[in-house]
């Protein structure tokens, strides 16, 4: 009785799970996707290139004692700006100057005996020539003699002027201008002429040099594009311009003085040397900085915004290009130089050709898309177009890391909320559909109890 009364039951709830409402319906097929675009175009652009280097100063004199005696009194303040010439210490003038007496009376009794030596070689001479009262022999004595007293004059002079000198090395001079650093040695202290007592130390520093490396590798490839001409001359005078430990821009510009012939065998790179004003003093011998160099404009560059290049785990650039019949292609790319917020390319793209630089995550190689311009604060750079292409800043080699790091969590989350979403509608349409037929199944079956 009760399988009968149950029966038409079941087959409500099987024709109703059945019904034409119920199915799902079909997804319709997917359209072509939009997405921002960048028409490359070429750009004049001058190119850098960042280098680290260290300060040093236009001249290094170092103060030492030229006699041996002892420091009486220091003339100068540590840390102040001398001139050439300037007295800086005085050493024990007594023994040097007793010394410059002795030398100066030898000098006086050699030239004494000048005149009677003079008088005795002329006499000898004219009795042994007109006479013969003289012998040959006795007259050349008495020239001997006469030579021999000019000798003694002349090696008396010299040990005067050597008296002098010393003489005047006991007060210690500042031998070029510029900054003289601390004493070394204090009055009442013992210094000698050999070896040579360190004294001081002065460093010229209104202009000072700023020493910088460069790889070989990369000299030789600046001169094939200069050589090609791919790239023009920065001009005459290659400027320089510095970046400080602080990341300050430093207000004097330099000038590039040499490049050295000789090649550092263990790090395969050679030394640029540039001068730079430093009238402020702000540039201090041995400060740590980073020179931006101008090597030459490259008049048609190809500028994609950093956004639209990806790498790979093996640092490979790519880019996506809508092709023909606007299908997406995948693009090996040659990217250099960071210029602004944009990469130089000089390989994988021609002028012309459209850069997908937004929409990247919704497209793959093949898909058929629909273009629009991108917004103009998408691919310039800080205040417009920037004019220099910097070469190992910091910037260009974290990029891809950052970009990578940036591009994961984005598409994670994406796909976390697609799935939650999706979990929840199936809930939500379980849940509707069982709740009638358990409630009506509920009811029926209380009914029958109840007529039972």
């Amino acid at each position: 009785m009760l399988a009968s009364r149950l029966f038409p039951l079941v087959l409500l709830a099987l024709v109703a799970c059945g019904s034409p409402g119920s199915a799902a319906a079909p997804k319709s097929a997917p359209g072509p996707v939009e997405v921002a675009v960048l028409t490359l175009a070429p750009t004049p652009v001058t190119l850098t290139r960042e280098l680290p280097g260290r300060v040093s100063a236009l001249r290094v004199a170092e103060v030492r004692a030229r006699v041996s005696g002892v420091v009486e009194k220091r003339l100068f303040d540590e840390g102040s700006d001398v001139k050439e010439g300037q007295a800086l210490y005085r050493i024990e003038a007594a023994p040097y100057q007793a010394s410059l007496k002795s030398a100066q009376a030898s000098l006086r009794r050699a030239q004494s005996g000048l005149s009677s030596a003079q008088d005795i070689a002329k006499r000898d001479e004219e009795l042994m020539s007109v006479a013969g009262a003289v012998s040959a022999e006795t007259a050349e004595r008495s020239a001997a003699s006469l030579h021999s007293v000019e000798a003694d004059i002349a090696a008396g002079k010299a040990a005067v002027q050597t008296a002098k000198i010393n003489l005047g090395y006991t007060t210690v001079t500042a031998p070029v201008s510029g900054r003289i650093g601390r004493s070394v040695v204090t009055e009442g202290a013992f210094v000698q002429a050999s070896p040579a007592t360190l004294m001081a130390t002065i460093q010229q520093m209104d202009k000072v040099y700023v020493d910088v490396t460069q790889s070989t590798t990369e000299l030789q490839r600046l001169r094939r594009e200069l050589e090609s001409d791919k790239l023009r001359p920065a001009g005459a005078a290659t400027t320089v311009t510095l970046l400080l430990e602080d990341g300050s821009k430093y207000a004097e510009t330099g000038s590039l003085e040499f490049t050295d012939v000789t090649v550092e065998p263990g790090t395969g790179s050679v030394v640029l040397r540039a001068v730079f004003p430093n009238p402020r003093g702000e540039l201090l011998p041995g400060m740590f900085v980073r020179a931006r160099i101008d090597q030459g404009e490259d008049p048609a560059a190809l500028l994609v915004p950093q956004r639209a290049v990806t790498r790979d785990t093996r640092g490979q650039a790519w880019a996506m290009v809508v092709g023909a019949e606007n299908k997406v292609e995948r693009r090996k790319l040659v990217a250099d130089r960071v210029v602004g917020n944009a990469w130089r390319v000089t390989s994988g793209l021609f002028a012309g050709e459209q850069v997908i630089v937004d929409g990247l995550q919704k497209i793959r190689p093949g898909a058929q898309v629909t273009t629009v311009a991108a917004a103009p604060e998408e691919v310039a750079g800080p205040g417009g177009a920037p004019p220099e292409a910097v070469a190992g800043s910091a910037d260009a080699k974290n990029e891809p890391a950052s970009e990578g790091k940036a591009a994961t969590p984005a598409a994670a989350s994406e796909g976390k909320a697609a799935g939650e979403q999706a979990a929840s509608e199936g809930k939500a349409a379980g849940e509707q559909a069982a709740t009638p037929a358990a409630a009506s199944e509920g009811k029926a079956a209380a009914g029958s109890a109840g007529k039972q």
